[in-house]
């Protein structure tokens, strides 16, 4: 099979889905490998990298499509790329379908084999860890009174104390921002929902980590002496509430900042709006927001490798087994099928725009096997 790597156009995306060594070890399987030029010059991978591991260059992403039988990416499928997806194509990207009807129209219309990516991290992504541990430098950074921000240097000096930080969410992004903020001697509270999940992290971190439930009152008590929020939480798309309100910034301190790292448009910060690494923040009550929604692209050396390695595991057993057997022996993959062939195979698609969906395994013809991989569902909004 031929797997064609395109070079990202979102504004601010440098990352690339592979880099020359997953490259040289799909070519050493048998496969071809065409890489649009320059895709990786952003992260520091050169065509002529690729080009000894095994690949061919392409010019064009009209090129890659036309040619490839699996086309990867880093970010969402675009409107100048619908007309050149065709039947039967296999499409592996972070599609973020719940959110993007207009692409998910695309991807059936198109009959493709779509799988997006963010549902496939049987252990998380490393866009996640990244995206906590840069998103907390960055509020970091904004706190800064050049920057608009209170001032206040996060990890204090003698006769003046650190800043007073709330990380909401203890996953794996809300755990990096952690790390990196507790190291550089802030004063953390960490809120989440789930009990065992504080006890956990209350073990890892040392005493400048406080955790603690969230919910809005016990944030509220904590407002008043707060000097940055960073959220980590991916807020369920049919919630019409928020855990931040605009009313709550009043109760904050003029220069604060918030950092959204989850950027849900209505989502745990009301008061959030997609911004870009040029333009990163705007203002709302005196209160500084930072609303990159693809941090990530701000590091595409480290990132590219870190998830182009993860990635790996999914394009060898697609491109060796094919779609049916690869999904049956990972439930993590199945459970990101997207779009199958005019069919909508995405459960938390289904729910949030209201269509029609097919579970992933009756499309596959994989109902009555008894030997598939178990995965969880990636559904968020239940």
């Amino acid at each position: 099979m031929i797997l064609g790597v395109l070079k990202d156009i979102k504004p601010g995306e440098s990352r690339v889905i592979m880099t020359p060594i997953e490259a040289a070890e799909l070519c050493a399987n048998g496969h071809k490998v065409f890489i649009q030029s320059q895709a990786g010059a952003l992260a520091g991978f050169e065509d002529e990298e690729y080009v000894m591991a095994g690949a061919e260059v392409k010019g064009t992403m009209e090129e890659i499509y036309a040619a490839s039988d699996m086309v990867a990416k880093v970010k969402e499928i675009t409107p100048q790329e619908y007309g050149l997806m065709r039947e039967g194509q296999i499409i592996f990207t972070c599609i973020h379908p719940a959110a993007n009807r207009e692409e998910v129209d695309a991807l059936l219309e198109k009959k493709v084999i779509a799988f997006t990516a963010e549902d496939t991290h049987r252990y998380g992504s490393p866009n996640c860890e990244v995206a906590g541990k840069l998103g907390a430098l960055m509020g970091v950074y904004q706190l800064l009174s050049i920057h608009g921000g209170s001032g206040k240097l996060i990890c204090g000096i003698g006769g003046a104390p650190a800043a007073n930080v709330i990380i909401l969410g203890a996953g794996i992004v809300g755990k990096g921002a952690t790390e990196v903020l507790c190291a550089l001697g802030a004063n953390i509270t960490l809120m989440d929902v789930n009990v065992g999940v504080l006890r956990s992290v209350q073990q890892i971190f040392p005493k400048n980590v406080q955790t603690t439930f969230s919910n809005q009152e016990n944030i509220k008590k904590l407002l008043p002496k707060t000097d940055l929020i960073v959220n980590c939480v991916k807020w369920p798309k049919h919630r019409k509430d928020h855990l931040v309100t605009k009313e709550m910034l009043k109760l904050m301190r003029k220069g604060s900042v918030i950092v959204d790292i989850s950027a849900d448009v209505g989502g745990a910060i009301e008061t959030y709006r997609p911004t870009t690494h040029e333009n990163p923040t705007y203002v709302v009550d005196g209160i500084v927001h930072y609303g990159v929604d693809n941090i990530p692209g701000a590091v595409p050396h480290t990132t590219s490798v870190a998830y182009a390695a993860t990635v790996l595991p999914h394009f060898r057993s697609i491109l060796n087994d094919g779609v049916k057997e690869a999904c049956r022996k990972d439930g993590y993959l199945r459970r990101s099928l997207t779009a199958y062939k005019g069919v909508l195979t995405h459960e938390e698609t289904s729910l949030i725009q209201k269509r029609e969906w097919v579970r992933p395994e009756e499309v596959l013809g994989l109902r009555d096997y008894k030997d598939m991989d178990i995965a969880p569902k990636a559904v968020i909004t239940a």
